[in-house]
């Protein structure tokens, strides 16, 4: 079978297996047309820079696609004295001013504001309970969509799907919800109907990436100028995804374990692909644990129809556990709030304080450290410093 539909042969001519992202400069030097690539020009650009978007990072270098074409670079030493946190540093999606190097390393020397961001909470190793601090991890930013992929075979887990999506309404990014390897389960639309009702305000497709089946479905997101990423855990089958989508194996893939149908790690670093349609897919290893990170109007938009109960209590200051006159007390008695949905949001909260207390302390250390910056340059500026 072709590893991409009948409608998308159609539809992505072969016009399109470049994008048409090169234009001719003044020095007749091929350039690359960033718009292609989503960006699109806020603000003034200081004298000696030029923007880029981040498409790659390994460890400490990254590869950057500018107007000169794909470029190496890392970060200016001024940068790390700048960025107060992990999650200041650039990240694949994100849109960068550099001093360009035609010879060597490019220098990044600003991150500019991002439109949508997806984070997880870092335990730093720690068990969920037994972690002192808790940071901040940028995963991806810039995009439009986010495709949360999970399978269709016994490592399938509404719970987990909700979870993730949690932290996608979080983010500023569409929600989208894949069921990948529907070819290994013999009727799929029993878990289908499950996840809709579960989850009835985001689309859902269910697809197999080797016989194209759903494939087709997915053509409203893949459009030009457009950024989707892909998260879930290990082995959901991101990779074997975009390879459909690329027309090419772009990444490697390694069959499920059979004995709990879970994959293993094929993706080992983010990065950003261009498909032969325009649009762009950052890619992204596999996530054991989702931690959530400040995730509280992630919640508020996932849990809308629970919180409506809180209006209707007799007390302003309900808590919900043995009050008069609480609503949702009442409706767990009469079924019209399921247990199971009140239990899921009591889950995320419990989850949301925690990480806000364990990350609180840090962002008062900021806070104070800016302050202090701030008091010296002042301190130094009305001459209170000699030398």
């Amino acid at each position: 079978m072709p590893c991409i539909s009948s409608f998308f042969r159609g539809c992505w001519s072969a016009a399109f297996l470049r994008p048409k992202n090169n234009i001719k400069g003044a020095n007749n030097t091929t350039m690359t047309d960033l718009k292609t690539y989503g960006y699109i020009e806020t603000e003034d650009i200081q004298e000696g820079l030029i923007p880029g978007r981040v498409t790659e990072l390994r460890r400490e270098r990254f590869t950057v696609m500018t107007g000169y074409g794909e470029v190496t670079a890392v970060l200016k030493g001024a940068f790390y004295h700048s960025a107060d946190t992990r999650s200041d540093y650039p990240c694949v999606g994100d849109f960068v001013l550099l001093q360009y190097n035609g010879n060597g390393d490019s220098l990044i020397v600003t991150v500019l504001p991002r439109r949508s961001k997806f984070s997880r909470a870092d335990y730093s190793g720690h068990a969920a309970g037994y972690a002192k601090t808790i940071q901040e991890q940028v995963v991806a930013t810039n995009f439009d969509y986010v495709f949360i992929l999970t399978s269709l075979n016994l490592d399938f887990n509404v719970t987990r799907i909700m979870r993730y999506l949690t932290q996608v309404r979080q983010s500023g990014g569409q929600p989208v919800i894949i069921l990948t390897k529907a070819d290994l389960v013999d009727d799929y639309n029993p878990m289908l109907a499950e996840v809709i009702n579960s989850i009835p305000d985001v689309p859902v497709h269910a697809i197999c990436s080797h016989t194209s089946l759903g494939l087709n479905e997915l053509a409203p997101y893949l459009l030009p100028g457009k950024t989707a990423v892909f998260l879930g855990m290990s082995g959901v089958g991101k990779s074997s995804l975009l390879n459909a989508l690329m027309e090419q194996d772009v990444m490697k893939v390694q069959a499920i374990r059979e004995i709990d149908s879970r994959g293993r790690h094929t993706t080992t670093h983010r990065q950003l692909f261009m498909l032969p349609s325009g649009t762009m897919v950052i890619d992204t290893p596999g996530m054991r644990e989702l931690g959530l990170f400040e995730a509280g109007e992630g919640i508020h938009a996932s849990f809308g129809d629970v919180e409506e109960w809180f209006g209707k209590c007799r007390f302003a200051d309900c808590r919900h556990q043995a009050e008069p006159g609480c609503a949702v007390l009442a409706a767990l008695e009469d079924g019209s709030l399921p247990r199971e949905r009140w239990e899921h949001y009591l889950t995320q909260q419990h989850e949301h304080k925690y990480v806000q207390d364990r990350t609180g302390y840090l962002i008062s250390k900021r806070a104070r450290d800016k302050m202090t910056v701030m008091q010296g340059k002042q301190t130094k500026k009305n001459g209170g410093w000699k030398k």
